[in-house]
């Protein structure tokens, strides 16, 4: 496997990012990873080396982009559940800078950089994000059903808000098929907000799997984090390959 640092232009600049390609010469389908807020970081490139190594070409871009490259926090703390506010209020208005408008236009480059790699197969790719990379991956594919044929979101927040623009209102544009892991003990999404996801879903017909990890925080995916969960993740990894296989048909 190959992990390479690569830069993807975009409307707004450019975007930094992971980029793992399997062994071999393919061609192979295309994956991408939306992160969490804490951003690019080993963690992540692995994660993303795991699902290369299931026979994907990856691409994890730095969403903060706009703000410069990663990283763009110090994350020395980030083990220390203590110093998570001081963090996010460094991630706060990074956050708010990824609208839908932002994040459909990134999309967009996102995807023609991995169309344009030589080792990926001809066709729809997929998407998966962590956190609030979760919420934004339903925005993609909401924005991009012609490019995107499957989206997974693991311990996503904020999916389901009173906003007129919230991402739970949007499922109507998906083609592709979902799946949502979600943390039972997450106050960013919480059974209520479940719920009202899981009546959209089907009110709009689309073809979608809404799981809850019993015993899992928001975050239980992130080993580089307090809130991470072995049994939750292994529980993830299959889900996730089980999303992809089918939709790659492999």
């Amino acid at each position: 496997m190959q992990t390479t640092t690569v830069d993807v232009p975009t409307g707004d600049g450019v975007a930094d990012a992971y980029l793992v390609r399997p062994d071999g010469d393919g061609p192979f389908p295309a994956v991408l990873v939306f992160m969490d807020a804490f951003g690019l970081r080993p963690r992540l490139a692995e994660m993303a080396a795991t699902i290369a190594a299931r026979g994907y070409v990856v691409l994890v871009p730095n969403l903060f982009h706009r703000s410069g490259r990663a990283p763009l926090t110090d994350l020395s703390g980030l083990a220390d559940e203590r110093r998570r506010a001081e963090l996010f209020q460094q991630l706060g208005p990074m956050m708010a800078r990824l609208t839908p408008d932002v994040v459909a236009r990134d999309t967009a480059a996102y995807l023609d950089f991995l169309a344009a790699q030589p080792q990926v197969a001809a066709g729809r790719a997929a998407i998966t994000g962590y956190c609030m990379g979760g919420m934004n991956a339903l925005r993609a594919i909401e924005a991009h059903p012609d490019r995107l044929a499957a989206a997974a979101a693991f311990h996503a927040g904020r999916v389901v808000t009173d906003a007129p623009d919230s991402p739970h209102l949007g499922v109507a544009a998906v083609t592709g098929e979902l799946y949502f892991g979600h943390a039972d003990q997450d106050p960013s999404m919480t059974a209520e907000q479940i719920a009202t996801l899981e009546r959209a879903l089907d009110a709009a017909g689309v073809r979608y799997r809404s799981e809850v990890y019993p015993g899992a925080r928001h975050g239980y995916t992130q080993a580089d984090t307090p809130m991470y969960d072995e049994q939750a993740t292994e529980r993830h990894w299959a889900a996730l390959f089980d999303l992809l296989d089918r939709t790659f048909r492999r």
